[in-house]
């Protein structure tokens, strides 16, 4: 076995120079792996592995097969501690054929499993003693390795495990990366940057990241459940494919598939796209809800992601699954107050306008005061501040179609365009869920016949902090803008337009990070006079959140909030302004009290 013996003894001579490291070896492996078909191609990249690939990449005519992991001899792969295992862990999860080995052991895992694993040579008193005896089955085995073929996803299980394996290294790969490239100038580095300037402020590199490949993972999975075409698939297709009702995540894209993506992250959102090219994923998606019986299989389908992907992350962002019956109890009562207390016999299906004075921006007159113009807008504009995935939205949508389908089904899809995308907003602080409001509220709209026209509006759901306004200025780094499009979309709608009905689940968080001075100054209201010492628990996010509701349907003189909040606020010493200020302001208060809390008897 010429192959193998030429291999150990290359190995032998690099050892035996006294002078050897890690790297040392990796021309002996490179030469072994191209030597086993023409067609075979291993690339070792160093700059790919600074930020945490495996060391070499294996190509059959330029498509993946394979990855393999080099360590030093002095390595025992049978007793990896600490980083070299938590390495592996990733590897497995990630690469579904998979090589490790120190030169001298071999392991070779399939699908995360080990199946095979021998010695072709062991490290004895400082010198290689070779095993001859198992070369036929190492070349054996590495036959095996190389006619791998991507294997036909069909269950949806298997997706969101390769999904999470490969979103988790897409993490740490960025992570890596942003770690390596600290000047702004870098496009990563001033992507951070620019979403920690104007969203959220306290993300550290490891929880930008963290949200990145959750959203690069979730926006190729929309793009793949609207592809037509299953033979093939890639980032650069995604970008065709995304849906034009979302611009920031198609801008984002527009980055994600471009020419000028690094290396170091394109090869493994590449490997992502050979997993989606491997499934069906809206048979995959379909059958999964059959199989949970959930209304949501979409929602669902992301709960089984995040178990595999990070199962403390899925128990910390309980309350983005608020209870399907909570959500269309709350739809369903907001709906009858339009109808029974406001007079709208068609509810939240009204189509009623108003004319209201606008400033024109930039216009003055003679006397240089800013000009107003007079603007139509529908009378029953919805939001939800806190969007999450978009299950309020998607019900409103669902508690609408029936009343104008039955009445005129061929209108549908211009009421959508004319009469309910452009009243229906949503604001949301965290990319990955945001990307799947979009994606849902999309794919809802498509079952139930929505054909876009070419004027189509986009879904008025932005990326945006709810309790903060004003735009960022426009900068030079595109994600800057793109953000910055975003705020401006959203801070129209908090300066604009007259919201009506409030309705969503904001976030609970006694430790609030929404500490901006515009909030703070609304929740002077609710804080005025008290004495008490300790009056921190007023600033916890979901009273914020009522606080800006509130405030919105102050300035348009009329509507509802229909939100689930935390009960405390109902007999809290420190919340009898709160209280004082909301009796001051609605005419009715319906409160169901759930009992929630194991703190009141």
């Amino acid at each position: 076995m010429s192959r193998i013996s030429d291999f150990i003894q290359r190995i032998h001579t690099t050892h035996q120079s006294g002078h050897a490291t890690e790297h040392s070896y990796r021309a002996a492996l490179e030469s072994l792996l191209n030597s086993l078909d023409p067609s075979i191609r291993a690339i070792n990249e160093p700059k790919r592995i600074a930020c945490g690939a495996p060391d070499f990449i294996i190509q059959r005519n330029d498509i993946v097969i394979g990855h393999l992991e080099a360590k030093d001899l002095s390595i025992n792969l049978r007793t990896l501690k600490d980083s070299n295992k938590a390495q592996l862990d990733r590897y497995r999860k990630a690469l579904p054929n998979l090589l490790y080995t120190n030169g001298l052991d071999w392991d070779y895992y399939r699908n995360g499993e080990r199946l095979k694993t021998l010695t072709i040579a062991s490290l004895q008193n400082g010198h290689i003693q070779p095993h001859p005896e198992h070369y036929q089955s190492l070349d054996n085995l590495l036959r095996d390795f190389i006619v791998q073929r991507p294997q036909t996803i069909t269950k949806p299980q298997d997706l969101a495990e390769r999904m999470a394996g490969k979103a988790l290294l897409i993490k740490d790969i960025l992570h890596n990366t942003l770690q390596a490239d600290t000047h702004p100038e870098h496009e990563l580095t001033g992507q951070y940057h620019a979403f920690k300037e104007h969203l959220i402020h306290d993300i550290s590199p490891a929880d930008f990241a963290d949200l990145y490949a959750e959203t690069i993972a979730y926006g190729l999975f929309a793009a793949r459940l609207h592809d037509t075409r299953l033979d093939t698939f890639s980032r650069q297709e995604a970008l065709e494919l995304l849906p034009k009702s979302n611009p920031f995540l198609r801008s984002l894209f527009g980055y994600i598939a471009g020419v000028e993506l690094d290396d170091r992250i394109a090869w493994i959102i590449d490997d992502l796209a050979d997993v989606f090219q491997a499934a069906d994923v809206k048979s995959l998606l379909a059958h999964f809800g059959k199989l949970t019986g959930q209304h949501d299989p979409f929602l669902h389908f992301y709960e089984t992601f995040l178990a595999a992907y990070n199962p403390a992350k899925r128990k910390a962002r309980g309350v983005w699954y608020t209870p399907e019956p909570v959500v269309q109890c709350i739809v369903r009562a907001v709906d009858d107050l339009l109808q029974h207390e406001f007079g709208l016999p068609d509810g939240l299906a009204d189509t009623s306008t108003l004319t209201l004075d606008h400033w024109e921006t930039g216009q003055t007159d003679k006397k240089g005061r800013r000009q107003t113009i007079k603007k139509t807008l529908h009378r029953v504009q919805i939001l939800d501040p806190a969007t999450g995935t978009g299950t309020f939205l998607a019900e409103v949508i669902k508690r609408i179609a029936p009343k104008i389908q039955g009445i005129a089904p061929g209108l549908w899809s211009q009421y959508l365009e004319q009469d309910l995308m452009p009243r229906l907003h949503g604001f949301e602080i965290l990319m990955a869920s945001y990307a799947m409001c979009h994606m849902k509220l999309d794919m809802i709209l498509t079952d139930m016949g929505y054909q876009p026209t070419a004027s189509a509006p986009r879904l008025s759901v932005y990326l945006t902090n709810a309790l903060e306004e004003g735009a960022p200025p426009n900068q030079t780094l595109l994600f800057s803008q793109w953000l910055s499009r975003e705020a401006k979309g959203a801070n129209t709608i908090k300066r604009d337009m007259p919201i009506m009905c409030i309705i969503g689940n904001p976030p609970y968080s006694v430790s609030s990070a929404n500490t901006g001075e515009w909030i703070n100054h609304l929740m002077m209201d609710y804080k005025r006079d008290l004495k008490e010492r300790n009056i921190q628990p007023l600033s916890d996010d979901y009273i914020k959140f009522i606080r800006f509701a509130q405030h919105l349907i102050e300035k348009t003189g009329e509507g509802i909030i229909g939100v689930i909040t935390n009960n405390s606020f109902l007999d809290g010493l420190i919340h009898r302004q709160m209280r004082k200020s909301m009796l001051e302001t609605f005419d009715k208060i319906y409160i169901i009290d759930l009992h929630g809390s194991t703190k009141k008897k």
